[in-house]
């Protein structure tokens, strides 16, 4: 397992990041203690959740998966070994369901959301604490177009000086060691950090995006935010929904795989994305490859991304994906990805 560094922290993180949104819903509390106990001892000890998981979000289901990962330090112990990263979630796209709806960025929202972080995951602090998405009207989840009109910008929205000034709040508790943004774009990344060297509060220091094959947009203009600002990106989607493991090609569709499952899931599934996978898939079977290692050996090979987060809804599969960061691809095959991407970039944005 390698190690990099987390921003200016002085803390390096696994290349790898559990991701566990299925916990809760297509995982059970057993199936995620097994892959909790089995990441651990591959030494990724850096886990990610948020308090909307499971997804898809459900009032019923909603905090689950923190409360599965409570009860597993609960047993098992060892809090101090973890480095563990949890989300708040923004208005409109969670569900009014969470906190009765009170999700702005400012202080008293955060405080609740953050008091049920901690209760369900059962610590008394949070190592990185991400903002799911940005409260304003932006592009996110794969929207494109930005169409912000002047009736959007209502009086409603956190500024964001608010917003970190109530992060770092948290932090002077110590109920938050470090912060993170998700889903973010180069304005709001840039304007957070200038608004915090200006004010002297805490940066955030990652990232949380899409990043993949058939998703590459972080390359324009958030990855040279990286490089000079020291933001690292934590990558997710990083097999699209796992349509580039291969497991869907020629229309397949596994009984149990979540785009089976829950049609809401179609975001890499449009005609475009579904032939750059083929290509993709071709392109790894004719280098020996598997399809899934293809996609994560050449995320874990950008100079720009911190860790790459990988989910999976069994050991089998969490297996696989571990062991294709063992992977170092070649100039030649990261010539055929470039020509691939060249004549179908970014179908699935």
């Amino acid at each position: 397992m390698q190690f990099k560094p987390l921003a200016n922290t002085g803390i390096l993180v696994p290349e790898i990041c559990l991701g566990t949104m299925t916990f809760g819903e297509q995982n059970t509390q057993a199936e995620a203690f097994e892959q909790l106990d089995y990441a651990l001892a591959q030494g990724i000890n850096f886990w990610d959740t948020a308090e909307m998981y499971p997804v898809p979000p459900k009032p019923e289901t909603q905090g689950a998966t923190e409360s599965i990962i409570g009860q597993w330090i609960a047993q098992r112990g060892g809090r101090d070994k973890l480095f563990l990263a949890s989300k708040i979630a923004g208005p409109s796209q969670g569900g009014s369901h969470i906190r009765d709806g009170q999700t702005r960025f400012n202080a008293s929202d955060i405080s609740s959301a953050l008091d049920g972080n901690l209760k369900r995951l059962q610590t008394d602090y949070i190592d990185l604490y991400q903002l799911h998405w940005p409260q304003r009207p932006t592009n996110f989840f794969g929207k494109l177009g930005y169409e912000n009109s002047e009736a959007q910008n209502t009086q409603t929205v956190t500024s964001l000086q608010e917003t970190l000034q109530a992060l770092e709040a948290e932090i002077q508790k110590g109920r938050i060691r470090y912060i993170g943004l998700s889903n973010e774009t180069p304005w709001g990344t840039m304007n957070f950090l200038q608004i915090a060297e200006q004010l002297g509060l805490s940066k955030f220091v990652s990232v949380q995006n899409p990043y993949s094959l058939l998703n590459r947009t972080y390359e324009i203009g958030m990855s040279e935010i990286a490089k000079y600002e020291d933001v690292g990106l934590l990558a997710y989607s990083p097999l699209a929904f796992g349509y580039l493991t291969g497991k869907f090609r020629n229309g397949a569709r596994p009984a149990n795989a979540r785009v089976t499952l829950f049609s809401r899931f179609s975001r890499y599934s449009n005609p475009e994305s579904e032939w750059a996978t083929e290509q993709y898939a071709q392109l790894a079977e004719h280098h020996g490859l598997t399809p899934t290692q293809l996609a994560l050996a050449f995320i874990k090979q950008q100079f720009f991304v911190t860790s790459t987060i990988i989910g999976a809804t069994n050991l089998d599969q969490l297996k696989e994906n571990i062991q294709a960061f063992e992977i170092d691809l070649s100039e030649e095959v990261l010539q055929g990805i470039q020509a691939i991407h060249q004549q179908q970039p970014n179908p699935a944005p």
